[in-house]
């Protein structure tokens, strides 16, 4: 090796021990560092922020003065960024839609809401147009019973009771009443009005009743007297089907009478539905 090649040796030495003398030098000051931190129990609490920060603020440069080229820089450091901010590339999302996807079910109904107040009252709106005549309805059902009847014979008291035949009729609507029994049969039930007439007799009491079925309902009577008087007597009775109306002479314990004679009629029986019973 010539002279140059040994000159070239010593100065790359030379710079090799320069550079490496600051790390070397540092060894035993980190040895002792740690070796006093094993001694303890405790590690030394790190530095506070506050103080941190004003080391931070005392090492940072000012913003005319430009950045040194040896000092390195860290991400939280204030200032100018390092990395030139690169733009975001912008991707327009109207050309890529999809087609109309399927319609989905129907969700649940939610709860109802509270009820609003009611509204004002709208416009009257315009007058409809006169609609189609109806079918014709049913027949109107009307319900009739009367019947008057009389007497032209005398009647006297027996020992027993007795029904009044009548022998003249006037009017007798449907046969409702029988001549031959003397008694008036319910076919149309309802509200009824009756009406007995009579003519005593002299020196003679006059003792009747109108009778509803087997019940006495209301009485005819007149005292023994020196004249012979027309007597009546009136009512109205609620009626079902098959009931019986008739008039009754009360037995002869007293003689009892009523007068009649065949030129002219004194006894008449008269009644007639008032209302029926599906009316309302």
């Amino acid at each position: 090796m010539g002279s140059r090649g040994q000159g070239l040796l010593l100065a790359y030495c030379l710079l090799l021990a320069f550079a490496s003398g600051p790390v070397l030098s540092r060894v035993p000051h980190v040895q002792g560092e740690q070796q006093e931190w094993e001694g303890t129990e405790e590690l030394p609490s790190p530095p506070d922020h506050a103080k941190r920060a004003e080391e931070h603020e005392k090492y940072r440069p000012s913003q005319d003065e430009g950045l040194p080229a040896s000092r390195c820089l860290r991400c939280c450091d204030p200032g100018t960024s390092m990395y030139p901010a690169t733009a975001v590339p912008q991707i327009n999302i109207t050309i890529l839609k999809g087609e109309k996807g399927d319609r989905g079910d129907r969700g649940l109904q939610g709860k109802y809401g509270k009820t609003g107040s009611a509204g004002a009252r709208g416009h009257t709106g315009p007058k409809g147009q006169k609609g189609s005549m109806g079918a014709p309805g049913e027949r109107c059902k009307s319900h009739y019973a009367a019947f008057s009847v009389g007497r032209k014979k005398p009647m006297h008291s027996n020992h027993y009771y007795q029904t009044v035949i009548f022998d003249t009729e006037f009017v007798n609507l449907y046969s409702h009443f029988n001549m031959f029994t003397g008694k008036f049969y319910c076919y149309v039930p309802g509200i009824y009005f009756f009406s007995l007439n009579v003519h005593t007799w002299n020196q003679k009491e006059t003792y009747l009743h109108i009778m509803k079925n087997e019940e006495e309902v209301v009485i005819l009577f007149a005292q023994v007297g020196d004249r012979s008087i027309m007597q009546s007597q009136s009512l109205m009775l609620e009626l079902r089907e098959q009931d019986q109306v008739w008039v009754r002479l009360y037995k002869g314990e007293r003689e009892n009478a009523i007068f009649s004679e065949e030129l002219d009629t004194y006894i008449t029986f008269s009644g007639y539905l008032v209302k029926h019973a599906t009316e309302p």
